[in-house]
């Protein structure tokens, strides 16, 4: 995946110029999505199913959040598997991911840290994978991302917005990093959530947009504050560079690759290197680790987070009231 172009972000007269220029591939970018949406009739699974989604480019912490949210309805008694595309594995399923058996090129990364968790189907079919998770016991479904896919009826639409840049310049693929229209996204959520780098940046742009949910990173069970090279290829990888230096880690060096790059032999070898220059320790995100070859893992430590959400109750509330209201007839 490419690594998002600056003038997404900026507000510059060239950022701005280059934008416009863009604009008739952005006009055809969405048409080509509103006509699939006209064209599309939506299969209804044979669970209630939750997406996560956003409507931008890049990461916003849906894995993570989903991850949350699963252990929030496992503690309410509810059996849940996990549904997502698989973004960079070559398996097109339905099948269910196997952290023993299967790797981050068979099935993506995220599938990958899903299924640590709990029960977990890849599917390019949306439909296909859903009922595969529901007839293997699913109370509900989880979906990782999928809100611009418009062949599953959701149950319940959460849209997942970055408190800290939420839109860039506003302007759709490729101009500018939104999937879609702001609006439209906005159009379909059932519940926003706002997610920052903290819980008071969150909880300030939530109350600022008159939501009640916000959203944040913490690290979880993490090694010791010490020197290190920091290198990730995730959405923003700044924010987990920043997390270190918040824990008091010695950030020699940070190196950044593009989202859910697949790190080589080469990728690898020069970064041990520099971290030998450096006299510093390698470290990455659980994403990242899980893509890179099992040869190459040792002595490269992990920064584990978590995802904190500021009302579980009001929110598992919501999601059970929506739940009920879509089992009753019209």
């Amino acid at each position: 995946m490419m690594r998002e172009p600056w003038f997404w972000h900026s507000h510059s007269i060239t950022a701005k110029t280059i934008a416009a220029a863009l604009w008739p591939l952005s006009a055809l970018y969405d048409f080509g999505q509103r006509m699939r949406w006209r064209m599309t009739a939506p299969t209804t699974s044979l669970a209630p199913t939750i997406c996560i989604g956003n409507a931008t480019l890049g990461g916003v912490g849906k894995t993570p959040f989903s991850i949350a949210l699963y252990e929030l309805l496992q503690e309410d008694g509810v059996h849940v598997q996990f549904l997502t595309r698989g973004y960079g594995g070559v398996e097109s399923g339905p099948i269910k991911a196997d952290p023993a058996i299967h790797s981050a090129a068979q099935i993506g990364d995220e599938p990958l840290l899903l299924a640590r968790k709990g029960p977990t189907w890849i599917a390019r079919d949306r439909r296909v994978g859903a009922n595969a998770a529901a007839q293997d016991g699913a109370d509900i479904i989880i979906m990782d991302d999928g809100y611009q896919n418009p062949t599953l009826q959701k149950t319940v639409n959460i849209l997942l917005i970055s408190a800290d840049n939420p839109y860039g310049n506003g302007k759709v693929f490729p101009a500018g990093p939104l999937r879609e229209p702001l609006a439209r996204a906005q159009a379909r959520a059932d519940i926003t959530v706002y997610v920052g780098r903290n819980m008071k940046t969150s909880q300030n742009a939530a109350d600022n947009q008159g939501t009640p949910f916000a959203a944040w990173l913490e690290p979880d069970e993490t090694p010791p504050p010490q020197r290190v090279l920091a290198f990730s290829g995730i959405g923003h990888p700044e924010r987990f560079f920043e997390l270190l230096r918040n824990r008091d880690f010695d950030v020699a060096r940070t190196v950044s690759f593009p989202n859910h790059h697949p790190f080589s032999t080469q990728n690898l070898s020069a970064l041990k290197s520099l971290a030998r220059e450096l006299n510093a320790a390698m470290i990455t995100t659980e994403k990242d680790y899980v893509r890179i070859p099992s040869g190459q893992k040792e002595n490269i430590l992990t920064f584990p987070v978590r995802m904190k959400i500021n009302q579980p109750t009001l929110l598992l509330d919501t999601i059970r009231t929506m739940i009920d209201q879509s089992k009753t007839p019209n």
